[in-house]
């Protein structure tokens, strides 16, 4: 397969200011990221929530601009592409945000809505041809023509949605940025949602990164997933593997959070979930070193590196990487 996204080192750093004195402090959102994604995958990113997901998102879409590291789209580094030449990039390359109601404007249009990205990139110049090319996406979407002439308030939560996805494929894109797609929308909803981003795969030959802290919906929508935890990545591998065999303790913790019915099937919480680090004050070494169960001297000193175990299953845990050594 064809590699489509490569990312080596991804790194993002804000300056935070904190106390009585609002002194200025840095922290690392995300912290020297690196994967690849090959074309036509959809990989699910799950982590809790502030842990750096959203803002890789971002960064993919060139929203954020990395600190340090390197992001590489179909083989061009982006970050040697001046920002005024990087319009064809980011026309391939588009975002579908958690809430449709705030990242819709309540004073246009959907027809206005839909419009602007085909101005912003110069694809329609006719009127008649952005009106057909504006339905034709509604259409693909669920919705109906009529709908054009509607305010985003004029709809529901799924419609809403819709539309946003909508605004997305209007110009064609190649890789899609999925933001909590579906959190933001009744249970009823969901499925909908995401049957409908199933499909719009596979007729539009679309890569998705589905970033969710919900590990029902990464499972049925991701080829792999990768976990995240305080700015890296802890695990990854192919969604049922990581589901039947996952290795890190964190992974662990995750799934055991999922509810169950069945009373024989649920886990034991074995992890503790008070000793959260800060952000402003992270551990020296492993980041989940104050709340893992099989913590050893080494992982108060460095960050466990993301070693390859099996196959594409890769894990961050000198505990792991003892145990497989």
């Amino acid at each position: 397969m064809q590699e489509i996204i490569h990312l080596e080192k991804l790194t993002r750093r804000f300056n935070v200011r904190v106390g009585y004195l609002q002194k200025v402090r840095s922290i690392t959102a995300v912290d020297a990221v690196s994967f690849s994604i090959f074309d036509g995958e959809t990989i699910g990113l799950v982590g809790e929530s502030g842990c750096g997901k959203t803002t890789l998102g971002r960064m993919l879409v060139g929203l954020l601009e990395p600190s340090d590291g390197s992001f590489f789209f179909q083989g061009t580094h982006l970050g040697s592409v001046p920002r005024k030449e990087r319009k064809e990039y980011r026309r391939k390359i588009q975002m579908v945000f958690q809430d449709p109601f705030s990242s819709l404007n309540p004073r246009m249009t959907v027809y206005d809505i839909l419009s602007r990205p085909l101005k912003a990139f110069g694809l329609e110049s006719t009127t008649p041809g952005k009106r057909k090319r504006i339905q034709d996406t509604l259409e693909s979407v669920g919705l109906k023509p009529e709908h054009m002439s509607r305010y985003p308030h004029e709809f529901s939560g799924g419609q809403r949605q819709r539309i946003a996805v909508a605004r997305s494929l209007i110009v064609d894109p190649e890789f899609l940025v999925l933001d909590e797609p579906t959190s933001a929308l009744d249970v009823s909803v969901q499925s909908q949602i995401l049957n409908l981003l199933k499909s719009l795969k596979q007729t539009q030959d679309l890569t998705f990164l589905l970033i969710t802290h919900d590990l029902s919906v990464s499972r049925f929508q991701a080829d792999r997933i990768m976990v995240m935890y305080m700015g890296r990545i802890v695990e990854s591998a192919p969604r049922e593997l990581l589901f039947e065999n996952h290795l890190h303790p964190y992974t662990r913790l995750l799934l055991s959070s999922i509810p169950q019915i069945d009373p024989r099937k649920r886990r034991e919480k074995k992890l503790s979930v008070d000793e959260v680090p800060s952000l402003l004050n992270p551990p020296p070494g492993c980041s989940f070193a104050p709340r893992c169960p099989l913590k050893m001297e080494i992982c108060d000193s460095a960050p466990p590196p993301l070693q390859t175990l099996e196959g594409s299953h890769q894990v961050a845990c000198y505990a792991v990487h003892g145990k497989e050594g």
